[in-house]
């Protein structure tokens, strides 16, 4: 973490996030027509919230600000793969598909909890 953060899209969690949404949305294109304004208006919206959370909290002045809106993208992960369940039980995805996206769902989980990390060590070394 050399690279000076000057925006929230130097951030890693949200470039992590940013791939995460772009697959999501190319997935979502594969899903029946019937599914415009159900399933695919719904996965489509909580992988967007995941980077729009991120960069949210970035803007925000105080610490625990931008960790509230971190864990409100962890939410809207976690919703994320329960659309992708559903997904797999509609046999829209194969078990392959959900499994791929289940693992790079982690790596945004796991980076997204090293940033919220870093902020609560920020947040506690400025008291």
């Amino acid at each position: 973490h050399t690279m000076e953060v000057r925006s929230f899209m130097d951030l890693d969690c949200w470039k992590v996030a940013r791939e995460f949404r772009n697959r999501i949305s190319m997935l979502a294109k594969s899903f029946p027509v019937e599914e415009k304004y159900g399933l695919t208006n719904q996965i489509k919206r909580s992988s967007r919230s995941v980077t729009a959370n991120i960069a949210e909290g970035y803007g925000r002045f105080h610490h625990q600000e931008n960790i509230q809106f971190c864990r409100m993208s962890r939410g809207s992960l976690t919703e994320t793969l329960d659309h992708l369940t559903v997904a797999l039980d509609e046999k829209y995805i194969s078990e392959d598909q959900f499994f791929d996206f289940k693992a790079e769902l982690e790596r945004c989980l796991k980076v997204l909890n090293g940033y919220i990390n870093y902020l609560r060590k920020l947040k506690s070394s400025t008291k």
